[in-house]
Order: structure tokens, then C-alpha cells, then sequence
């Protein structure tokens, strides 16, 4: 389709093409990520089946999220160079056959050996579906990225159920090769509806307007890069304690791990609206300010953790966890597209995303070690306070660097 035949880039730009697009983009992402929680519900299955240990049967969904990190980079890469539609059309046929594979999976290292090429496909439904939604919006761009990010979360509320009552009536190899084939059916033909690729008539000045910022902010492009890494792998690192170990520490405190469950799902549903909430934030005041805002609001809850446990306390402090920190992630593809050109904005929110997702690995990790170290999670918690006041501190102290370099030049 040639819309920049049809419509000047103004008319495209906050269109209501631009937001059937963004529709397009939430439902692509909602059934694509799929491979972000599907193992969570099949473990327990998939461990009996084959007989292995809870740590063999987790390297699963570690590959998942290795694949997930790697194929952000190359699909963002991919999708920047060729538009988004061939990174999601790829993805879907790589979700596909990891799904069909894992189905026929002889041992539980075959079927390991699956989740890394799914993780590898769901990639494309997450940071370079954010990036590829910046294109299309100006005045509402915040806003906009949050919504296409949400389909992570949406996934997160809709899928686990429909899996786990296929696994009970069908088995776990009908399940996953029938969420294969389904994949296929589904994001395929949505990906073509996102095969219009904006003109690049404003690409140019949209890119000196961006380097113009770096500038005024005294940052290089590696440097900044470089702090916007250690940010990513800093924040979630503090986010993966109560994410990652709550239904844990809901069992120790006697509460039992059903109600660790619930706080989970109330993070999540929170965090929709932390996104949506961050991106009107980020559309009046910028994805610096609104990612510190996300910092210091999830510190705040990381404190309240420390102090509170009773079991209506927890039900809330969870609940107030999702909603401070749900709009950090999809932030960084606003500060992105604020500070680089346009042309980079897949790979370079690839990379950031893939430093998240390091660090949510190392903090449930680490989190665990601790734990084990200490007998408790209070000093994991306070481990996490430290990690997101780092966080806070390069995303201050880039703010600091940016409002100096303004005044100095006013």
C-alpha cells in the first residue's frame, strides 16, 4: 500500500490510521506473546512428563527469555532496516515451529531447545511493535507506546487460563502444537495490515532534532546508550523480587502460594494501568522525568514491602508495586526516541530491552541467593532498594545534566 501516495505525512502522523494501526499492534502483541507465559503454566506438567528436576525442568523458560532478549536486538535491527511487518511475519513462523517442535519434543532438552527459537519470535510482538508505534504518533506518541506495550500484560491476563484448561482437557503436546498452528493463523495475516511504512520525508529532521538534544545534554550517543543499559538492568533488577518471588514469600509468611498468585495478578492488572497512566505523563513531560517518576514510586514500594506484612498490607503493597512500575519499561522507548534518530529506534529499544530482561534474570537469581543465604527475604528486598536507587540516580543525574546544559545555553 502506498499511503504516502494518499496522504501527506501530516495527515498520516496521530491519524485515525495511526490508531486503527496501534489496535493492530495490541492484538498482534496480546497473541504473539503468548511465548512470554505459557511455560509458567506448563511446568508443572512438562517436569512430570519428563520425569526431570524443578531446575532442569526451568531451563525452558530461561531460554525463552535468552531468545527473547537476542531476538529484540535482531528483530528491531531488522525491523528499522525493512519495516515492522517482516520482523512480526517471521516472528509468527518462528513462534510457530517452536511450538509445533516442542509439541514432538522427544526429551525435555529438545523441548528446552523449542523455547529458545519462540522466545526468538515472540521478541518481534514487544520492543520493535514500540518502536514501530513511535513512527505513526507525535502528540500522543507517550500514549500510544504504552498501549502497544500493554500487550505484553493483556497476554499475561489471557492466555495463562485458556492454556491451563487445554493442558487439563487435551494434554501438554495437543496444546502447544495447537498454539502454533493458531499463531500462525492469527498474526500472519494481521502482520500484512502493517505493511505501510511511513514516508521518510521528516526522517532528517526528526534525527538532527534528536541529536540536538544528545548535544545540549553533552552526552555521546555510546554514552548515553551505555547509562540507559545499566538503568534497565538496575530497575529490574529492584522490580524482580516482588515479581519473581511473591508467591514464595507468601508460602513462608503461611499465607499459602495461592494468595502469592493473586498479588501477581493484581501486579499485573495495575501495571495496564501504570502504562497507560506513564504515557500521558510522557506525552506532557518526557520519558526522562516519567521514568524517574516509575523509579521512585517503585522504591516506595520495595520500602513498604519492608515494613508491612500482614496479608490485607500485601494485597495492597502488590497492588501499589504493578501501578508504580508497569510504565518504566515502555519509557525507555520514549527517552529513545527523543535522543536518537528515528532510523535506530528498533535495535537501539532492542538492546535497552534486552538489558531489562538481563536483569530481571539476575534479580530473581540473586534474590533467591540471598534468601538461601540469610533465611529471609527482608534482605532481598532492601537488596532491591539499592539496585533502584541506582536507577534513580543515572536517570537524575541525566536530567540534572540536560536542564544545566539548557540554562547555560539560554
Amino acid at each position: 500500500m502506498a499511503i504516502e501516495a494518499a496522504f501527506p505525512p501530516a495527515a498520516i502522523v496521530d491519524s485515525r490510521y495511526a490508531w486503527f494501526r496501534l489496535g493492530i499492534s495490541l492484538l498482534i502483541g496480546t497473541l504473539a506473546n503468548v511465548g512470554m507465559w505459557s511455560y509458567v503454566v506448563a511446568l508443572p506438567t512438562v517436569q512430570a512428563a519428563f520425569s526431570a528436576s524443578r531446575a532442569d525442568a526451568s531451563l525452558p523458560f530461561t531460554l525463552t527469555m535468552i531468545g527473547f532478549g537476542v531476538g529484540g536486538v535482531a528483530m528491531g535491527r531488522l525491523a528499522d532496516r525493512a519495516g515492522i511487518m517482516l520482523p512480526v511475519m517471521l516472528g509468527a513462523l518462528l513462534i510457530g515451529l517452536g511450538y509445533v517442535g516442542a509439541g514432538f519434543a522427544a526429551n525435555l532438552w529438545a523441548f528446552a531447545a523449542t523455547h529458545l527459537v519462540i522466545g526468538f519470535g515472540t521478541s518481534a510482538a514487544f520492543g520493535p511493535l514500540m518502536a514501530d508505534v513511535s513512527h505513526w504518533f507525535l502528540r500522543r506518541r507517550g500514549v500510544a507506546v504504552a498501549i502497544a506495550a500493554c500487550g505484553n500484560y493483556v497476554a499475561g491476563t489471557v492466555w495463562p487460563p485458556v492454556l491451563q484448561h487445554f493442558l487439563d482437557s487435551s494434554g501438554w503436546r495437543a496444546t502447544h502444537i495447537a498454539v502454533g498452528l493458531f499463531c500462525l493463523a492469527s498474526v500472519l495475516p494481521l502482520a500484512w495490515l502493517l505493511r505501510p511504512r511511513l514516508p521518510q520525508t521528516d526522517a532528517h529532521s526528526e534525527a538532527a532534532d534528536a541529536g540536538a538534544r544528545r548535544q545540549a545534554a553533552g552526552l555521546s550517543p555510546g554514552t548515553l546508550m551505555a547509562l540507559l543499559t545499566v538503568a534497565a538492568v538496575a530497575c529490574c533488577v529492584a522490580m524482580a523480587m516482588p515479581q519473581v518471588h511473591i508467591v514464595a514469600y507468601c508460602g513462608d509468611l503461611g499465607y499459602g502460594p495461592a494468595r502469592g498468585a493473586e498479588m501477581l495478578s493484581l501486579m499485573l492488572g495495575f501495571g495496564l494501568v501504570a502504562r497507560l497512566l506513564s504515557g500521558l505523563l510522557a506525552d506532557r513531560a518526557g520519558g526522562l522525568v516519567t521514568l524517574l517518576v516509575g523509579s521512585v514510586m517503585q522504591g516506595v514500594a520495595l520500602l513498604l514491602y519492608l515494613g508491612f506484612d500482614s496479608l490485607t498490607s500485601l494485597y495492597v503493597i502488590s497492588a501499589l508495586f504493578g501501578l508504580f512500575q508497569g510504565g518504566i519499561v515502555p519509557s525507555y522507548a520514549i527517552v529513545i526516541r527523543e535522543f536518537f534518530a528515528p532510523q535506530e529506534a528498533g535495535w537501539r529499544v532492542g538492546v535497552v530491552l534486552m538489558a531489562s530482561i538481563l536483569g530481571m534474570a539476575f534479580g530473581g537469581w540473586v534474590s533467591g541467593l540471598i534468601f538461601d543465604l540469610t533465611g529471609s527475604y527482608r534482605v532481598a528486598f532492601a537488596h532491591g532498594v539499592l539496585w533502584n536507587l541506582l536507577h534513580a540516580s543515572i536517570v537524575v543525574w541525566l536530567l540534572t545534566r540536560r536542564s544545566r546544559r539548557v540554562f547555560a545555553t539560554a
